[in-house]
């Protein structure tokens, strides 16, 4: 993972050039840093204005060449903040979303093979009770487990986190802590997570950044 954003604002230009192979790399930073916008930059969500930007091994993104590659195609996971769960749809469906986008969706084999493991999922998270339910039905701890089973079921090369512990309370926020551990020591993907809370950054953090005013001030 690669990245080299040069993305102008009203207050400040965003100009960061870092790069990480794995583990979890933890962003922090006063409100109005620019840690999300360059979090949809990578994701494609927003448009750098010079850079490059790769994921594993594909570029996704390069000023110069002309190169920006779709969101659904950057073999990415992300977890907005809020979640980002459809109302409309059951805790199932809300999961299986990304997979069903995939070309390999359409073979019946591979598409099996796709199915089983959002069911392994939801089982690692203990979710698979809640299949049926829909967002408006399960707790806030339920939500982010279902909301972060949805982005790494497409077997993700990078995942995206913007607070996804925020909206939990202190007591949901230890369970979820315990959980989130274990899922970084078992499905190891290179991850940028974007917290205010210390806490979690002296807990997951294999490295750290601290930006300001869209630079990166402190590394560690």
């Amino acid at each position: 993972m690669d990245f080299r954003i040069i993305k102008r604002l009203d207050h400040f230009t965003i100009d960061v050039n870092y790069g990480f192979d794995s583990g979890i790399l933890v962003v922090q930073g006063e409100s109005g840093a620019g840690k999300t916008t360059l979090l949809n930059c990578i994701a494609g969500l927003a448009l750098p204005d010079d850079g490059r930007i790769s994921v594993g091994e594909k570029l996704v993104f390069d000023h110069n060449q002309g190169i920006d590659v779709p969101t659904r195609l950057r073999a990415l996971g992300y977890l907005f903040q809020n979640y980002g769960l459809f109302p409309n749809m059951t805790v199932h469906q809300n999961i299986i979303y990304g997979i069903k986008n995939k070309e390999e969706y359409k073979d019946k084999k591979k598409r099996e093979e796709l199915l089983q493991y959002a069911d392994y999922i939801m089982d690692t998270f203990g979710i698979a009770h809640l299949k049926v339910k829909h967002p408006n039905q399960i707790s806030g701890g339920e939500k982010q487990r279902v909301a972060l089973s949805r982005a790494i079921v497409t077997k993700p090369k990078l995942l995206l986190l913007d607070e996804p512990f925020s909206a939990l309370d202190s007591r949901t926020k230890e369970i979820v802590y315990q959980e989130f551990a274990a899922f970084k020591k078992e499905f190891k993907i290179p991850t940028i997570l974007i917290t205010h809370d210390t806490q979690e950054s002296e807990l997951f953090a294999d490295r750290r950044i601290l930006m300001k005013d869209g630079k990166i001030v402190e590394e560690h």
